[in-house]
Order: structure tokens, then C-alpha cells, then sequence
């Protein structure tokens, strides 16, 4: 009989060196998109999937995402004194129950394998999940809870996936297939950040993943692999060269990577003209100023 999946990590022990001078005093994971941070996002998509605790994975100068979860009684007086509901109902979504998260440090950057290893005291035998925050999913359904729903059909380990131009797996994990079902597809191998022209595909590994137990066991060896660190990838391989099933699911949904200046512009702009409160004057301000790069072309 499968475990229910209610636990999921969040490695979040990145610099965030990309987004300096800004992430000198806050952690990435609280830069807003629109008007929520970055970690919101990730953990709202938890919480629809039925993720009920949460690990964080941190390191030092990230209490400030301690604190946006914390319950901030003086700013709720003040927007209860001046009738302001509806700020009040998006506040509550930032508060978490006491108990709900964990934090644990990683004290040295050795990859997302060692952070992930970093949580396993927490994860005991039990399947997890893993989310990265700086892939940002748009979904009329929610990344995860799609991926849960698959999970419960098939068990073992899910990563999510999307293609990608072929000149660009060197910055991924990439699968190798066997089989396509649908969304899903079994997978034979896997390569991390492989050059295009030995790139057994171009079905990248996107930051989602559904992991048995048998994961942790796999990263406790601590073998490093590309870029000589502790690689998740690999890990999740050695399952498959155990025998053990691992599958790609394909989702539903526009992925925006927010590890990067661009991706994080974009997946702005693409929220922003989603919300009917902004939509129409920041679109047309889109127009204006692709009108005026027009008339200067």
C-alpha cells in the first residue's frame, strides 16, 4: 500500500548571488512577484497537494523567512482598525500553525543532494516531497497536486518534467525514456546537466519531485557527481539501477524560472496581467511601451 505524501522539503540555503545587491540583506526566497514572495508561491502549491509539514532547508542571514510565517499581531490590529478585510484574509494565508515547519541548516553548499540529505532525520521512512522555489509553475492546477494524483496511481518516485531546447540541457537533469503513458513516462536513465550532443533527450527535470525513503539512503553515501557535488540526480538514479520505478510527469502549466533575472521578469509580467486588479492598466502601459520601441525601430 503507498504512504501518503504529507511532508515536503524546501531547500532554501541558496546565496542567491544572481539577485545581488538586493539578496545582501533578504533571502530570494521572500523577492515579490507581483505582491508575494517567492516561498509563498511554493508553499501554497504544498498546501493544495495536501503537504501538511514542512522542512525548510536553510543556512545563515534566512531568518527573515522565519518571520513571514510567524503571526504579526500589531499589523493585524492596525488592518482590523481600519476595516481592511480583505488585506486581512491575505495575511492569514502567511501564518502557519505552530509546529508546521521545521528548519534545518545546511552548513556548507554541497548540492541539492546534500540539502535534501540534510532533512532526512526529519523525513524518517517516509515518502517526500521536494519543491524548489525558484521554478515558479502557473497552473490552473497545481504542479504537485497533479503529480500527487499520478503518485497515487503508480507510487515510487515522480519528477516533473518539460522539454527544453536541446542547447540548453547542459543546465538540467535530463531523462532517458523507456515508455510514454500519457503525461507520464517511465524513465531507464538519468544525466545530469549532460552537453546536447550526448543528451539521451531533451525531457528536462523541472524542481518537483515525489521521493521514497530509499532516497535518502541513496544521498547518505555522499558520492558527488557533476560539479563535484551531491547530486539529487543521481540519487533518484541509483533507484532506477535498483530496480525500483521512477517516472517523469509531463505537466499541465508555464514554468518560469526565477533563479534568473529574466525568468523572474517574466513570470512577473505574466502574473501581473493575470491579476484583474492590474491587468488592464499594466497592460496598457505594455502597449505603450511597445508601441514607442516600434516608432524607434
Amino acid at each position: 500500500m503507498k504512504r501518503k505524501v504529507t511532508k515536503a522539503i524546501f531547500p532554501v540555503a541558496g546565496l542567491g548571488t544572481r539577485f545581488l545587491p538586493a539578496t545582501k540583506s533578504i533571502p530570494k526566497e521572500i523577492l515579490t512577484l507581483v505582491d508575494r514572495p517567492l516561498i509563498q508561491y511554493a508553499i501554497d502549491e504544498a498546501r493544495a497537494a495536501g503537504i501538511k509539514e514542512f522542512i525548510f532547508v536553510t543556512s545563515r542571514g534566512k531568518s527573515a523567512l522565519e518571520d513571514y510565517f510567524d503571526d504579526a499581531p500589531e499589523l493585524e490590529t492596525a488592518l482590523r482598525k481600519k476595516d481592511k478585510k480583505d488585506l486581512l484574509e491575505e495575511l492569514k494565508k502567511t501564518n502557519m500553525d505552530s509546529g508546521a515547519i521545521a528548519y534545518v541548516r545546511q552548513n556548507k553548499p554541497l548540492g541539492l543532494g546534500h540539502a535534501v540529505w540534510c532533512a532526512r532525520r526529519l523525513v524518517h521512512d517516509e515518502p517526500f516531497a521536494v519543491i524548489l522555489t525558484d521554478d515558479v509553475i502557473a497552473a490552473e492546477k497545481p504542479c504537485l497536486q497533479q503529480m500527487m494524483e499520478a503518485y497515487e496511481e503508480t507510487g515510487g518516485n515522480i519528477v516533473a518534467a518539460m522539454e527544453v531546447p536541446t542547447e540548453k540541457t547542459s543546465s538540467y537533469g535530463v531523462l532517458d525514456i523507456s515508455e510514454v503513458n500519457g503525461p507520464l513516462v517511465k524513465v531507464k536513465g538519468m544525466v545530469e546537466k549532460p552537453q546536447p550532443d550526448v543528451a539521451p533527450s531533451n525531457l528536462a527535470v523541472i524542481g518537483r519531485y515525489i521521493l521514497t525513503p530509499e532516497i535518502m539512503k541513496n544521498l547518505n553515501k555522499k558520492e558527488t557527481g557533476a560539479g563535484g557535488e551531491i547530486q539529487l540526480t543521481d540519487a533518484i538514479a541509483q533507484e532506477i539501477a535498483n530496480g525500483n520505478p521512477v517516472y517523469g510527469y509531463r505537466f499541465k502549466g508555464q514554468r518560469f524560472d526565477c533563479g534568473s533575472k529574466a525568468g523572474f521578469l517574466q513570470a512577473t509580467v505574466a502574473f501581473g496581467l493575470q491579476r484583474p486588479d492590474l491587468k488592464d492598466e499594466f497592460g496598457d502601459y505594455l502597449g505603450d511601451i511597445m508601441n514607442m520601441r516600434t516608432a524607434a525601430e
